[in-house]
């Protein structure tokens, strides 16, 4: 697979064939776009990589450490992402064990499936939708009174999930464990590729993503970004691509998945 900076070349032969002929632009962070970019080559696409976001270590991690040492104090731990995941038990597991009485709550089915890859049970996280708000209709997640929470996050990033559970009387701290940049992409590449009718659908998994990537095509990337149909992962991604320009009205896939982005997009080529 070609690193951050590069756009990919078309891949392998296919195994099945529903998206023969589909240019996908997959703009997950480059350590994360391996299994969407399978899956679009095994139904017969091309897969572009173009990661729109990175994710980086963060510069100082004497805070978090500070609050891995005391984690005997919390009660819930929630992890907003996989990305969350990793980071943090990274840095737990070189300093101690995890707490036997402590809750682990996943946003998503990402977050909780890198729980289990690490040998770690998630007791709490929603079994359709996948965000902050699924989380908070949780009934573990009403009860909070008195409890003690750590967020496992990335630096910055939306407060209604500490703000919710700060309503419902239950003490809250974040653990920022990982930061977010735009990284440096061959734009010339995608700008080709878009010139000569080789891109059909854009893939996007976060809002920042989204963002990232109007800021990085520049003036006439954003002309063909607002002209191809977007798969988004939540409707607040959807509603920003309305914001942003987008002519197409967004896709919206029934979770974070590769595989339910892939139906997303299967079910737009069958569509079209």
């Amino acid at each position: 697979m070609a690193t951050p900076d590069k756009v990919t070349p078309d891949c392998a032969t296919p195994s099945r064939a529903t998206l023969a002929g589909v240019g996908v632009l997959v703009t997950r962070p480059a350590h994360q776009a391996q299994g969407l970019c399978q899956l679009v080559e095994q139904a017969g696409g091309r897969p572009i990589l173009f990661p729109a976001l990175e994710i980086l270590d963060i510069d100082d991690t004497g805070p978090l450490l500070a609050l891995i040492d005391r984690l005997d104090e919390f009660d819930i731990a929630i992890f907003i992402s996989p990305n969350a995941v990793s980071k943090a038990l990274n840095l737990i597991r070189g300093r101690r064990p995890l707490p036997q009485h402590l809750q682990l709550a996943a946003v998503g089915k990402g977050s909780a499936k890198a729980l289990t890859s690490n040998g770690l049970k998630p007791h709490i996280y929603p079994a359709t939708r996948f965000d902050s708000e699924a989380l908070l209709e949780l009934p573990a997640m009403q009860d909070v009174n008195g409890k003690r929470i750590v967020i496992f996050r990335g630096d910055g990033g939306r407060e209604l999930l500490a703000e919710t559970l700060r309503e419902r009387g239950a003490q809250v701290e974040y653990a920022e464990c990982y930061r977010r940049a735009t990284p440096k992409g061959d734009i010339g590449a995608l700008l080709k590729r878009w010139a000569r009718g080789e891109v059909h659908i854009v893939t996007v998994t976060s809002a920042e993503t989204l963002r990232n990537l109007f800021d990085m095509v520049g003036q006439l990337g954003r002309q063909w970004l607002q002209k191809t149909p977007i798969v988004v992962v939540s409707a607040r991604a959807a509603e920003l691509a309305r914001e942003l320009g987008c002519k197409v009205e967004p896709i919206v896939a029934s979770q974070a998945s590769d595989e339910a982005i892939i139906a997303a997009i299967e079910s737009w080529r069958t569509a079209h």
